[in-house]
């Protein structure tokens, strides 16, 4: 395995621009990429809502783009992913059935995490594959991120139902 020039920070900041692609989107912004020796073999972001797609996860979407990319359903020995936020149920099987090596993530994710969160899937010792993994690196700015998103979701729907009101006000309660 080759020693990585970048650290992971610096991978995390390229999962982090996913992510803001997301958020420009409308999507949870969520971000990945996938990193062999040293270069990112894939990437994405959250993409369910445009895709029309509820497995469009950043995660799943990076898989497919790496072994699109490598011309194989398994990953290198050596390849990592780096997600924003800590991946759930169906990403944790996806990325044990990939051969993952390691997973860095972001911020918690304490309703649906699967990793360290509200699951721990890997205390049952059930997989065939297991791989390493890291949280909070860099927790505060994911997790700024997604509180930002969330925030101006709220106060949009927030102004949706006042222009609502406005223009239908025999509607009110």
């Amino acid at each position: 395995m080759t020693e990585s020039t970048k650290t992971d920070a610096e991978w995390m900041q390229l999962a982090y621009e996913q992510a803001a692609l997301a958020a420009e989107l409308g999507e949870i912004p969520v971000g990945a990429v996938i990193v062999s020796q040293d270069q990112i073999i894939g990437r994405g972001f959250n993409a369910p809502i445009r895709s029309q797609d509820p497995t469009a996860h950043a995660e799943i979407v990076a898989l497919r783009d790496a072994c699109q990319n490598i011309q194989n359903y398994r990953l290198p020995e050596d390849a990592v992913l780096y997600v924003t936020l800590e991946p759930c149920t169906m990403c944790v099987g996806a990325l044990v059935h990939s051969r993952i090596s390691r997973v860095v993530f972001g911020a918690t994710e304490p309703k649906a995490g699967s990793l360290v969160s509200v699951r721990q899937l890997f205390t049952t010792g059930y997989y065939n594959h297991v791989f390493e993994f890291e949280g909070g690196c860099p927790h505060e700015l994911c997790s700024q991120q997604l509180s930002a998103f969330f925030k101006l979701r709220r106060e949009q729907k927030r102004q949706q139902k006042l222009q609502e009101k406005q223009i239908n006000p025999q509607h009110q309660a």
